[in-house]
């Protein structure tokens, strides 16, 4: 069975950086599309980036140029570079995957059916 096991979250203070991987372990599979959602405290979970192998990298508003997703098909992770972090940042970070070929990645987490646990970033002010 395929799982999805995040790392690399933590306690980072405002404008500084983190990075967190995505591994996809049980198995050799591709998924068609990877990406990542978080989840604050009270707040619903929201869309913050996604990579298709056909589509490219689609962003949320918040965190274009400060976020940048990669993928990595010769080790078959995904990773999440973040810079520039703010205290609206905090939040429980989900990696997902999406198994459906698709050309550009969905925003909508109903389209994902592999979740990881969830790693959480704490962003200090």
């Amino acid at each position: 069975q395929v799982h999805l096991v995040e790392s690399g979250g933590g306690l980072v203070q405002a404008g500084g950086s983190l990075r967190l991987s995505c591994a996809v372990s049980g198995g050799t599979f591709f998924f068609s599309a990877m990406g990542w959602f978080r989840q604050a405290p009270g707040k619903e979970r929201e869309f913050v980036a996604a990579n298709s192998w056909r589509g490219g990298n689609t962003y949320e508003d918040s965190v274009k140029g400060r976020f940048t997703i990669s993928r990595d098909s010769a080790k078959n992770t995904v990773s999440l570079q973040m810079n520039s972090l703010k205290p609206e940042d905090t939040a429980v970070y989900y990696c997902v995957g999406d198994r459906t070929s698709v050309i550009t990645p969905s925003r909508y987490p109903n389209d994902y059916e592999d979740w990881g646990q969830g790693t959480q970033v704490t962003v200090s002010s």
